[in-house]
């Protein structure tokens, strides 16, 4: 099949990197082309600096009416995200900020300042009804540079103090940095988390994912989490068709003997340019399965890459979809996993923050 298939001239695997090129930002007014002329280039260098900018809040929380999503709320510390995941949902969002869904994704990033007094401002508003916040909906809140900004652990403690629940997914292992305030946020039935799990394959998870925390240390997360009484579950996303999708049943079983309590999937997603992104990365890695992998997604789409309509878009359809939900279901019997749920948060402790103006009052 695609073993003659190759990367087109001049594209480069970065290390470290998922994406192999940097997509045209749709908004832009004009197209750039590199074509080779005969003169001397200078190779680009096989590794790629991470960039971060700042970039004052104007607000804190984002909204969303969609009926596929558990949440209408969520925080986003960050813009882009440095785990690299070739299949990110989220990198067609760089190009509102002028920069393009591939390597600048992963590279160019942008980290949001002012975000907790903002958050004060809008909690404290009269009309507020607290449900419970996801962090965060786009990109990972626990990515590398959470280290050093702490965003993500200032709003935690933020909302530990307003007695504010909140629902987290990651797959970063820095989350355990957070495991004391995690706790007490759960002995007040205020978080759950999810750790996503896509593969515990060490190897496919070095491209796939190149910066995310490995397979062992997710499920040393889950272990942890779980021994300090934290709620957490696993989230299997995305489910690959022909190159993830026959580790279900061990995913399960692993995450399981962790500690996880819930577990739910997704299939995976390629919208707009995420979809020539994927199919590169296939290439460049695993040519041999890049046409069956690729059909069988069109399998599931349709007969297209990507399928955005609510009910659709995290499941898709079709016979191969139908064998990964009787499989999934059947594991999670097995190994005692409940369906992902969201109710049980404490909303009712809810203590209103006083607005930043009121202080001199």
């Amino acid at each position: 099949m695609a073993d003659s298939r190759a990367l087109p001239p001049g594209r480069i695997v970065h290390k470290g990197r998922g994406a192999t090129f940097d997509p045209h930002n749709r908004f832009a007014p004009s197209v750039s082309v590199e074509e080779p002329d005969g003169w001397w280039q200078e190779h680009a260098p096989l590794s790629l600096a991470t960039e971060v900018r700042e970039e004052p809040s104007k607000s804190a929380l984002s909204w969303n009416g969609s009926p596929d999503l558990s949440f209408d709320r969520s925080l986003n510390p960050y813009r882009g995200c440095e785990h690299g995941c070739i299949y990110c949902f989220a990198r067609p969002s760089h190009a509102y900020w002028d920069m393009s869904p591939g390597l600048d994704f992963e590279t160019r990033l942008i980290a949001r300042t002012g975000m907790l007094d903002h958050l004060r401002e809008e909690l404290a508003k009269p009309g507020y009804v607290c449900r419970p916040i996801n962090l965060s909906g786009n990109t990972d809140c626990y990515q590398p540079i959470e280290a050093k900004y702490r965003t993500t652990r200032r709003l935690l403690a933020f909302l530990l103090e307003c007695r504010h629940p909140v629902t987290l997914v990651t797959k970063g292992s820095l989350v355990l940095r957070d495991l004391g305030l995690l706790k007490q946020m759960a002995e007040h039935r205020l978080v759950r988390v999810l750790v996503s799990l896509t593969s515990l394959d060490s190897d496919l998870k070095r491209t796939l994912e190149p910066r995310a925390a490995s397979p062992k240390a997710r499920l040393k997360v889950i272990r942890e989490l779980s021994a300090a009484g934290v709620p957490v579950g696993v989230l299997i996303s995305p489910v690959i068709p022909g190159l993830t999708d026959h580790e279900i049943e061990r995913l399960i079983e692993a995450a399981r003997g962790a500690g996880a309590r819930t577990a739910s999937w997704m299939l995976l997603r390629l919208p707009r340019e995420v979809a020539p992104l994927f199919e590169e990365w296939l290439v460049a890695h695993y040519p041999e399965r890049a046409d069956k992998v690729m059909s069988l997604i069109r399998q599931c789409r349709g007969g297209k890459t990507n399928e955005a309509a609510f009910g659709k878009r995290f499941r898709g359809e079709g016979v191969f979809v139908d064998m990964i939900e009787q499989r999934f279901k059947r594991a999670s019997r097995q190994w005692g996993m409940q369906p992902r749920a969201e109710q049980g948060l404490n909303t009712r402790d809810f203590k209103p923050p006083r607005a930043q103006g009121d202080l001199f009052d």
